[in-house]
């Protein structure tokens, strides 16, 4: 399935027991080569506190907190799937429960606003190094740039920069080095983005653990909050990533974030021992 274009394997384990060694198995049907081929695996498994469950493990065999596109794709599986008839579903994540709203048409689940909760700004639990709060001008040199982040963490750790030209940017080249800085205990999903209004953002990701991805949908959500954070847009964003737009709403009653976009269904099949 995929969100915009970042894709994952998906494997129902509702009625079965997860897998043993799931970050070798990641690792071996991520592979564009030898294997399926995906930004990563995630399992949809029962749940003693939610509707359904969601680990989620990138390319490299790790395991992540919360991927905005892929829970978008499980609310759509498990409905779809007839595993569930309701149209407002609750998952649990590692970054805690996620409300998702199904918008659905002829029986099957088209896009789905999905309640991010509320934005982590504390440096301490981002986690990022610094002496900010929130943490809006961490300076950072790799190789021959300095950039300027305001980090964010949505249940994952994200630094969010602003480029001039992020088209022709080469986002290998720096989110290698920037991933691994030493402000960031955990690694960091890395931003590069580019103010064309106070309504549309263009964004790119590397993501930790991954590289770059068509899309990420806590990256897009982070970088509503930086930029919302630092006056450059309103409280609701469109951002314009690689695999299409996602619209982001900062509710500043509940400071609830609420991300919109849509899921599909790519092919399903078997692996064979």
């Amino acid at each position: 399935m995929e969100g915009l274009g970042n894709d994952y394997i998906y494997m129902d384990c509702t009625e079965s027991e997860e897998p043993e060694n799931i970050a070798s198995l990641a690792q071996i049907v991520s592979n564009r080569h030898f294997g399926i081929g995906g930004d990563g695996l995630i399992l949809i498994c029962k749940s003693d506190i939610a509707d359904f469950k969601m680990r989620m493990f990138n390319a490299d065999g790790s395991e992540a907190q919360m991927c905005g596109n892929g829970i978008r794709c499980v609310g759509k599986f498990v409905y779809d799937k007839g595993l569930t008839n309701k149209t407002n579903i609750k998952i649990e994540t590692l970054a805690g429960i996620k409300g998702l709203k199904l918008n659905v048409l002829n029986n099957k689940a088209q896009t789905i606003e999905v309640d991010m909760g509320e934005p982590i700004l504390e440096a301490e639990k981002i986690p990022v190094i610094s002496n900010e709060n929130p943490v809006k001008n961490l300076e950072i040199i790799a190789l021959d740039k300095i950039f300027k982040f305001t980090c964010v963490s949505m249940g994952n750790p994200h630094a969010v920069t602003v480029i001039e030209n992020v088209e022709e940017f080469n986002v290998e080249k720096y989110g290698t080095i920037l991933e691994k800085d030493e402000h960031f205990p955990e690694k960091a999903n890395i931003e590069f983005i580019e103010i064309e209004d106070k309504k549309h953002v263009k964004m790119r990701v590397w993501e930790r653990g991954t590289g770059e991805t068509l899309a990420c949908g806590t990256g897009a959500c982070a970088v509503a909050v930086s930029c919302i954070l630092n006056g450059y847009t309103e409280n609701e964003v469109t951002v314009k990533l690689l695999g299409g737009d996602l619209k982001i709403l900062w509710n500043k009653e509940n400071n609830h974030i609420y991300m919109t976009g849509p899921a599909k269904t790519v092919f399903e099949g078997e692996i064979e021992d």
